[in-house]
């Protein structure tokens, strides 16, 4: 699997021959947009900084977009989503945490979560998690201190960051113990690699 980041709340992840993308920004975010191709995107809540899904579309690529709470299955991936209420750009909304299993991985992206109190299903239902994408910055999503205790208690073997400024970056590097993580271009991971890891923080440059 490889991972890498577009700034933002925005990842592209790749296993094989297919391709998610989480969180793309629309035009007229302030957000950097990103555009490549997915089979797969995924938008946590209904707002520009993360609903561009016309710019994870390339060519005759066309994703599947899944943009709330439920299950789903698609080319292989089983998707669920857990959806509870956040305040985001001064609007009062509903923020979906995404759990994917892709082949062996499972992932689970919080989204612009707002607050450490996770939806009641959510809390039941997220285990085994291999990586967690967590918000850490202010604006309408969680703290640093906060984001990485939730972290920690969802018990990753990886976190990556998301949705920061360097300060914020830098007290939640500061919080984990990890201020020497260096950013890297991506991540490229396998189940194996993820034994005896545990909330290991990897940064991704945008």
């Amino acid at each position: 699997m490889v991972i890498s980041y577009a700034g933002g709340e925005c990842f592209k992840v790749s296993q094989g021959d297919l391709t998610l993308a989480f969180n793309p920004p629309a035009r007229g975010s302030q957000l950097a947009t990103s555009k490549f191709g997915a089979d797969i995107a995924l938008v946590s809540l209904d707002h520009k900084d993360f609903n561009g899904v016309d710019s994870a579309a390339f060519g005759e690529r066309q994703p599947f977009v899944i943009e709330g709470p439920g299950e789903y299955e698609v080319k292989e991936v089983t998707v669920r989503g857990f959806g509870g209420p956040t305040e985001y750009d001064g609007k009062q909304t509903i923020n979906t945490i995404y759990s994917v299993a892709v082949e062996e991985m499972n992932l689970c992206f919080l989204g612009a979560l707002g607050s450490a109190e996770l939806p009641a299903a959510a809390k039941q239902e997220l285990d085994d998690i291999d990586v967690l994408f967590v918000p850490v910055g202010e604006g309408g999503v969680l703290g640093h201190a906060a984001a990485y205790k939730l972290a920690v208690g969802l018990e990753p073997k990886v976190v990556i960051p998301m949705h920061y400024e360097a300060a914020s970056l830098k007290a939640f590097l500061k919080e984990a113990g990890a201020e020497d993580t260096k950013p890297i271009e991506k991540l490229t991971i396998k189940k194996k690699d993820l034994d005896g890891k545990e909330a290991e923080v990897v940064v991704l440059q945008a």
